[in-house]
């Protein structure tokens, strides 16, 4: 009989606050959601999400009562174990059913990693923190 790897039992998700904001396209607003994934898989390594939630307002289209609207959005990290710091950067479009999931991986390094998540319109930023092996 098989076992199942201790490493994927170590991989973790960190979810950080989210992050209301406006949105560009019309008049809408709602909320970025963004977590860390971390695993033994990938050492020094985190794979950054960002995924809007569905938004409200009125856009500036064909269907206004269905806005498609957009906001960039940066997700900012430093290692306070080392000082590297790094930025993931995106533009989230987003509609009346939310956004897709963007993710990709930042070299962060191993330590503990604290993150601040704001947008370029009016913003709550958001503020988490995660360690990465």
């Amino acid at each position: 009989m098989t076992a199942i790897g201790s490493a994927s039992a170590s991989a973790q998700t960190v979810e950080f606050p989210q992050t209301p904001s406006l949105f560009y396209g019309g008049l809408c607003g709602g909320s970025i959601r963004t977590w860390a994934d971390t695993s033994p898989d990938y050492p020094g390594r985190a794979v950054l999400n960002v995924q809007a939630l569905p938004i409200q307002g009125v856009g500036s289209g064909q269907y206004p009562l269905a806005p498609l609207c957009n906001v960039d959005t940066t997700v900012a990290w430093r290692n306070v174990n080392t000082g590297a710091a790094g930025e993931y950067r995106l533009n989230v479009v987003s509609g009346i059913y939310g956004s897709i999931l963007y993710a990709n991986f930042q070299d962060t390094g191993a330590g503990h990693i604290e993150v601040t998540v704001t947008t370029n319109n009016l913003n709550v930023p958001a503020h988490g923190a995660f360690d990465v092996a």
